[in-house]
């Protein structure tokens, strides 16, 4: 029962410690506080399609840009094309791994250094 006891305190004072800064070259950040560092406000009028990106102090960024493809005779309908990318640094293994990614009448398609290559 003891034991149980001194597991517990030991739980209850790491829970209770505060949240250690990360490093990322020299960018300190608190998991914790993430903010935003960089906005490019998304340009979304309703016609022809949108973009955005953002970055964050963690070290995530995102873009994305998306077209309105016209049909090409009666019998087709319209696509929209997604392009963009994703990136995000992981602590642990101090890697920083970014997916680039389309999207569009053939699917999702995502590539990346860290990702499996399709076979196909």
């Amino acid at each position: 029962m003891k034991t149980i006891a001194v597991f517990a305190a030991l739980m209850a004072c790491a829970l209770a410690a505060p949240q250690q800064l990360q490093s990322r070259g020299s960018v300190k950040y608190n998991d914790a506080e993430t903010y935003l560092v960089r906005e490019t406000p998304s340009d979304n009028i309703g016609v022809d399609g949108y973009q955005f990106a953002y970055e964050l102090s963690d070290g995530q960024t995102r873009q994305e840009k998306a077209e309105f493809i016209a049909p090409r005779n009666a019998n087709e309908e319209g696509i929209l094309r997604v392009t963009g990318s994703y990136s995000y640094y992981n602590p642990y293994d101090g890697q920083t791994y970014t997916v680039t990614y389309v999207a569009d009448e053939n699917g999702f398609r995502p590539t990346g250094a860290h990702l499996p290559k399709s076979v196909v």
